[in-house]
C-alpha cells in the first residue's frame, strides 16, 4: 500500500514538473457548483441586509456605486493560480472572484490593496467591512466576503439605475493575495486595446465583454494622471490627442492643469457619472471619452459597431451588461473546501 502511495505521488510530481509551463491552459473551474438558493436556509435575510447597506452607502456617497463595481471587477479579473494534484490528476485552481482584493498585507504576502493599480484608487473597503459585520450578526461564519462583494456590486448598479442580474452564490474566500498578479493582470488605461482584450480572454471573457464591461465607466470619476497624456503630450511633441473633442479638451485642461500637483484631481468618466445609462457610449461616438483605452473602442473596427449599437440602444446595453456581469462573477471562483469563509474580510481566519 505504501509503495502505491509513493508511486502515485511520484507520478503526480513528475506530471507537475513536466506540465507546469502549460498548466495555465487547463483551468479547473468550480463555478458550476454555485447555486442561486445557496443561503436561503442558512441566511434568509442576506439580500435584504445587502440591499439596505448599499442603499445607505450610496445615500452617503453617490460615487460609491462606481467604487464597488470597480472593486468587484478588480477582484475577479486578477487570478492567482495554485496547483492541485489528486493522484495522477493535475488541476490548476484559478482564484478570481475570491475576495482576495479585500485582504490586508501580512508578513506572509503583499496583497492586492496596495498594488499600484489599486493603492489610493480603490474605494469602499469600509462599506464591505460594515456589510460583512452586519451579515455576521445574523448569520455568523456563513456568507463569504467574495459573495458579499459580488452582491454589493450588483445592488450598487441597480440602485444607480442599472440592470438587475441573478447572482449564483456559494463562493469561498481566498487565503492569500498577490501584488504580482495585480501588476500583471489589471488592464491599464494606457494599454493598447489588443493587450486589454488579451487579459479578458485569458479569463474566459471575450471582446464583447471588453466593450460591455467598459460601459461600467458610465459611473464614477478618474484621476487626472490616468488621462493627462491626452491633454498635453500625446505624441511626445507637446500636442494633445487629436481624437479628443476640442471643447472636451478645454474643459479637461481646467480640471487637470499641467502641474504635477493636479494629478490626483478627478474628472467624471461620463457626463452622467452618478447614473447608470448608455451615455458612456454616446460620449465615445462624440469623441469625448475620457480614457484613452475607452476612446479606442470606437476607433477599432472590431469594436466600433458595438459602441454605436449601445449608443443608440440603452436596453441592449443593459441586457448585455447584465449577461457579462454574470460571466465576470463566475471567473475563478472557489467553492467547498477550496477556500474559507472569512470572519473579517481584511484577514484570513
Amino acid at each position: 500500500m505504501t509503495h502505491k502511495i509513493i508511486s502515485c505521488f511520484t507520478i503526480a510530481l513528475c506530471l507537475f514538473l513536466f506540465l507546469c509551463p502549460f498548466v495555465h491552459m487547463y483551468p479547473f473551474s468550480y463555478s458550476s457548483q454555485l447555486d442561486y438558493n445557496f443561503y436561503d436556509r442558512a441566511c434568509p435575510r442576506l439580500s435584504m441586509i445587502v440591499r439596505y447597506n448599499i442603499w445607505a452607502a450610496l445615500k452617503n456617497d453617490t460615487r460609491m456605486a462606481a467604487s464597488l463595481l470597480r472593486m468587484h471587477f478588480h477582484d475577479c479579473i486578477v487570478n492567482i493560480n495554485s496547483v492541485v494534484t489528486r493522484c495522477i490528476k493535475l488541476f490548476v485552481l484559478s482564484h478570481g472572484c475570491d475576495g482576495s482584493v479585500l485582504l490586508d498585507d501580512t508578513d506572509e504576502f503583499k496583497g492586492e490593496k496596495n498594488a499600484p493599480a489599486n493603492r489610493n484608487s480603490l474605494r469602499g473597503f469600509e462599506v464591505i467591512d460594515s456589510l460583512k459585520a452586519d451579515v455576521e450578526k445574523f448569520c455568523p461564519s456563513t456568507v463569504s466576503c467574495a459573495d458579499i462583494l459580488t452582491l454589493a456590486a450588483r445592488e450598487a448598479v441597480v440602485l444607480a439605475g442599472g440592470p438587475f442580474w441573478p447572482v449564483p452564490l456559494g463562493r469561498r474566500d481566498a487565503t492569500t493575495a498577490s501584488v504580482k498578479a495585480v501588476n500583471e493582470q489589471i488592464p491599464s488605461p494606457f494599454e493598447p486595446l489588443a493587450n486589454i482584450t488579451a487579459k479578458f480572454t485569458s479569463k474566459g471573457l471575450d471582446i464583447k465583454d471588453v466593450v460591455v464591461l467598459s460601459g461600467g465607466h458610465t459611473l464614477g470619476f478618474a484621476q487626472c494622471f490616468t488621462f493627462k497624456r491626452r491633454l498635453f503630450n500625446f505624441d511626445g511633441l507637446g500636442n494633445p490627442d487629436p481624437t479628443l473633442d476640442s471643447s472636451a479638451l478645454s474643459s479637461l485642461r481646467r480640471i487637470c492643469p499641467k502641474k504635477d500637483e493636479a494629478n490626483s484631481n478627478v474628472a467624471p468618466l461620463d457626463s452622467t457619472n452618478v447614473k447608470f445609462d448608455n451615455t458612456y457610449y454616446t460620449n465615445l461616438v462624440q469623441n469625448t471619452g475620457l480614457l484613452e483605452s475607452d476612446q479606442a473602442l470606437v476607433n477599432d473596427p472590431n469594436t466600433a459597431a458595438m459602441v454605436n449599437s449601445y449608443s443608440g440602444n440603452p436596453f441592449l446595453f443593459n441586457n448585455d451588461f447584465a449577461a457579462s456581469m454574470v460571466k465576470l462573477g463566475n471567473v475563478g471562483v472557489l467553492t467547498g473546501k477550496n477556500g474559507q469563509i472569512r470572519k473579517k474580510c481584511g484577514s484570513v481566519n
